[in-house]
């Protein structure tokens, strides 16, 4: 049965919000769907100041302008992440530190954090993996005794909490993917979410290629100039229209992608006596649904099992490769083995979910896991 990893979700509305977009005149960045769409987080999740992005990678970038970083400086993110967390802040000149991952959960762990800090920190990267928020409040008490900056890079976290409080909301950034692979999507697209009032300002400027652009628009000043550093990271808002069509359906999107994730999790219990472990919901944490993974015991048997779904054209796919041992930064790295890090490299197994993933689809997938351990 033909189940492909991931599928994107329409809901109907997004060709009618782009005509109603091209219509308007008005199709560059920061036009009303930008607003629109800007606006709905603000009032959904209380972050004081959102900024559409081109990608949650320009986001990244835009957090690395905003904390002026630069060539000597420090900033520690997980090694178990997307290349984009680390790019934002080398494209600046930093070091990264790498840390390692919880030893039940993909999320760093934040127990090992305070013995990386040195007097060159200026900031620590947190990503929620899978949407599941890691424990902020050590982190940001670790922020508070040493002055550093806490950027969250949210970009699979959206719609998820942390002890009540949205993903994104707690550091002083955060950023936030609309990449087709993610609950909300707009094909590619991002979001910059301040919660720092001394960002404010300077970000809208960074957006703007560094002008004050937006400020002479709401007629706050007479005429707009160069004043900053920047660049073009504003998407069109056609991409915005996309969006906009995808958070008006947010809550039954959620739903139904949390239904299949519950599903999967009910069924898949037998797989705990051959040792493999599936995923977790810390009690401070909740679950998004952004994506199911099974941890393996050993790449072979990962592998196996990838093969085993693709005989009967089921895809299913493995995730990072550990930073600190990738071929651009292996030979600068200078800490810690990061043992965690490296097995979820080896042994986490992503399966295909999607909002339009059918029951039937699932019991394929579930009947065909059974058979290879069985086997």
């Amino acid at each position: 049965m033909y189940t492909p990893f991931n599928k994107p979700y329409l809901t109907g509305k997004e060709t009618f919000y782009i005509e109603e977009a091209v219509k308007s005149g008005k199709i560059s960045g920061n036009g009303m769907f930008t607003q629109k769409c800007q606006a709905f987080f603000e009032k959904e999740y209380g972050f004081k100041k959102t900024l559409l992005t081109t990608s949650c990678t320009d986001a990244l970038e835009m957090s690395a302008i905003l904390l002026n970083i630069k060539e000597g400086d420090e900033v520690i993110i997980p090694s178990y992440t997307f290349v984009s967390t680390a790019n934002a802040f080398v494209l600046r000149g930093a070091k990264v530190i790498f840390a390692d991952s919880k030893p039940n959960h993909p999320n760093i762990d934040e127990t090992k954090l305070e013995s990386l800090i040195t007097p060159k920190t200026k900031a620590i990267v947190v990503v929620h993996y899978a949407g599941v928020a890691c424990e902020m409040d050590t982190i940001m008490d670790l922020a508070d005794k040493y002055n550093l900056f806490v950027v969250e890079d949210a970009a699979q976290a959206i719609d998820s909490f942390y002890k009540g409080k949205p993903l994104g909301g707690i550091g002083h950034l955060s950023t936030f993917s609309f990449h087709e692979t993610k609950n909300i999507q707009c094909g590619e697209g991002g979001l910059l979410a301040i919660n720092d009032d001394r960002f404010v300002e300077r970000a809208e400027i960074i957006w703007e290629k560094g002008t004050n652009r937006s400020a002479f628009f709401r007629g706050e000043i007479d005429k707009y100039g160069w004043v900053d550093i920047g660049s073009s990271f504003l998407p069109s808002d056609v991409t915005a229209a996309f969006l906009w069509a995808q958070l008006e359906s947010l809550e039954s999107i959620q739903a139904k992608r949390k239904s299949s994730w519950n599903y999967y999790k009910e069924n898949l219990q037998f797989l705990e006596a051959y040792g493999v472990k599936l995923p977790i919901t810390p009690e401070y944490a909740t679950n998004n649904a952004h994506m199911f993974y099974l941890v393996c015991n050993s790449i072979e048997e990962r592998s196996g099992i990838i093969a085993k779904l693709k005989e009967h054209d089921v895809s299913s796919v493995f995730h990072y490769l550990s930073l600190h041992k990738s071929p651009f930064y292996k030979d600068q790295y200078e800490g810690n083995e990061l043992e965690s890090s490296d097995r979820f490299t080896s042994t986490l197994l992503r399966l295909p979910l999607f909002y339009e993933l059918s029951k039937e689809q699932m019991d394929f997938v579930i009947d065909k896991i059974r058979a290879f351990y069985e086997n």
